[in-house]
């Protein structure tokens, strides 16, 4: 699912769409043939009978719950996050049920800083740290990919946004 195009400006254009890194996940999805496995084997392991099918059924239910919890919620957290950049601000949004988002500027931006651990790094994946000026500072982007990648390209729409609004030349 991508980032609806009805929350855009008119002259605004998507430059990046990005979820979350991959990495976020793998932990539900290495998870989930475990639970389903233990679960069939549990229920498996009950005999046949009259007074055993609660048993299964019970087995069966918190099987069902495990799944959710521990894969069903993780991703659907990961497929409704979204960082966004586009030629004039970089946007955030997140959440199931309730969302939240930030929107910054790109001529508020004072800084934009990466980080990514040596394991990020072979994956590549790592979080971006866009400073602002305003009373709220700091926008963190968590576990992207390629986030050097991403900070040059806000670093060259903030000229080019620059240029634009001082009027210096034509716009791009």
């Amino acid at each position: 699912m991508a980032f609806p195009r009805r929350l855009l400006n008119e002259d605004e254009e998507i430059v990046f769409d990005l979820r979350p890194h991959w990495k976020v996940v793998a932990g539900a999805g290495l998870l989930a043939p475990v639970i389903v496995g233990l679960g069939s084997f549990l229920v498996a392991r009950i005999p046949e009978g009259r007074f055993r099918t609660p048993g299964r059924w019970g087995i069966a239910a918190l099987a069902v719950v495990a799944f959710v919890a521990f894969v069903g919620v993780p991703f659907a957290r990961w497929l409704t996050t979204h960082f966004v950049v586009t030629t004039r601000r970089v946007i955030m949004r997140s959440g199931v049920l309730g969302r939240s988002g930030r929107d910054v500027p790109l001529y508020r931006i004072n800084d934009v800083t990466f980080e990514h651990s040596f394991f990020e790094r072979l994956l590549g994946a790592g979080s971006l740290i866009v400073e602002s000026a305003g009373e709220r500072g700091q926008v963190t982007l968590a576990d992207i990919p390629h986030p050097e990648e991403v900070q040059r390209e806000v670093y060259r729409l903030m000229e080019l946004d620059d240029v634009r609004r001082r009027g210096d030349g034509p716009p791009e």
